[in-house]
Parts: C-alpha cells; sequence; structure tokens
C-alpha cells in the first residue's frame, strides 16, 4: 500500500517489476493527485491545470493513466476506485482483487487537503463523487479471469461526464487560485481538461468491444 508519489514516480520502476512478474500480489494506491506528505508537490498523477509546489501557473500536461498502462499487461487484475462515489464498486474490486491468482493493483482516489477543498474535508466524499460524475475520475475494473472464462474482462462504472467540471474544479483551490489570478490560462487548461476527460471515457467504452469475446 502507497501513496502517488510512490506508484507513479519514485516507485514506478520496482511497482512495475512486482506486477510483471506475474506473482499473486496485491497493491493498493491511495492517490491524492501530489506529494501530500510534504507539502502538496506535484506528481504524475497530478492533473492538468492543477497549481501545487512546481505548477504554479497550471500542470500543463495530463496527469499518468497508470490502470490502464497495468492494463496492457493483460494478466494483472486492475481497479480504479472511489469510496464516496460508489461504495459497492469499491468493495466489488478489492474483492476480486483478493481473490484474482495473481497481481493485482486498485488504485483509489483520496481528496486531500492539499487539495483546498472549500467547504473542508468534511465535504471530502461528496466532492469526490462529483468529480466522478464529471468524468474527473473514471471508475472501472479489469478482471483477466473473466477473459479466461471467456467473458469481456474490462468494465466501465461509470456514466459519460456530465456539465458539472467547472463546478467541481472552482470548489478546489488548486484549480481554483490559477482561475482567479490568470483566468484566460485557468479556462485554457480546464478546457483541454474536459476535452481529455471525454476522450477518456470513449476510449474506455471502445476498449470494452475490443475486449468483448467474439461470437461463434
Amino acid at each position: 500500500m502507497g501513496g502517488d508519489g510512490w506508484a507513479y514516480d519514485i516507485g514506478f520502476g520496482g511497482l512495475d517489476e512486482v506486477l510483471a512478474s506475474g506473482e499473486n500480489i496485491n497493491v493498493l494506491v491511495l492517490d491524492t493527485e501530489g506529494y501530500s506528505n510534504t507539502g502538496g508537490e506535484m506528481s504524475k498523477a497530478t492533473e492538468l491545470g492543477s497549481v501545487s509546489g512546481f505548477t504554479l501557473d497550471g500542470k500543463p500536461t495530463p496527469r499518468k493513466d497508470l490502470g490502464r498502462m497495468m492494463m496492457q499487461y493483460d494478466y494483472v487484475y486492475v481497479a480504479q476506485v472511489c469510496l464516496g462515489a460508489d461504495m459497492e464498486q469499491t468493495i466489488r474490486a478489492l474483492r476480486e482483487a483478493e481473490a484474482y491468482d495473481g497481481p493485482s493493483i486498485v488504485i483509489a482516489l483520496c481528496p486531500c487537503i492539499s487539495w483546498g477543498i472549500k467547504g473542508g474535508m468534511s465535504t471530502n466524499l461528496r466532492v469526490a463523487r462529483e468529480g466522478v460524475h464529471a468524468g474527473y475520475w473514471p471508475l472501472f475494473r479489469f478482471n483477466p479471469m473473466l477473459a479466461v472464462a471467456g467473458k469481456d474482462p474490462l468494465a466501465v462504472d461509470y456514466q459519460a461526464p456530465d456539465d458539472g467540471l467547472d463546478d467541481f474544479l472552482a470548489k478546489q483551490d488548486r484549480f481554483a487560485s490559477l482561475l482567479a489570478r490568470d483566468p484566460a490560462r485557468a479556462r485554457t487548461l480546464h478546457s483541454e481538461l474536459s476535452k481529455d476527460l471525454a476522450r477518456e471515457y470513449t476510449e474506455l467504452e471502445r476498449e470494452v468491444k475490443v475486449y468483448e469475446p467474439e461470437s461463434n
């Protein structure tokens, strides 16, 4: 179990080696989208447009898509979850990962105080849920056991992004601060983020069809 700074950045080589080994190991990543224990600096999990240490003008690149990268092995169980958005999906993913006889990784979105949530951390579950509805954090499960059984291994567990992204971003200082200081740049980055999220949902839906077993 570790954070995104370890999983996406400084420990990624080791994480990749372990998951690629095929050994029966379960990994849980608590993703706060930054180095929370040292002040909220940018990690490769930090999303496009976010203001943090080393990205005072908004991060100009999207986050590293760790989950879908690990899916490429085809024999690693992969899930992206958010407890505040869908508790049932989170529990199902953890149970499936534990039952899978092979490497598994579950990546959980974990709102952090460094996000600067305007209602305080007591509202973090609601804010996380709004993020999932806006497409900010995709929910999916990739279970290789289903492919062995002749079933589609990929399940997309969230709907197409709604129009709530701007409201979601406005509730966090890490995005709202740039909007107040440099509105033009913030709107450009937020627009690019919206396009990326819509494209990610479309790609996941296409991948579901790609993994569908051929009918006899």
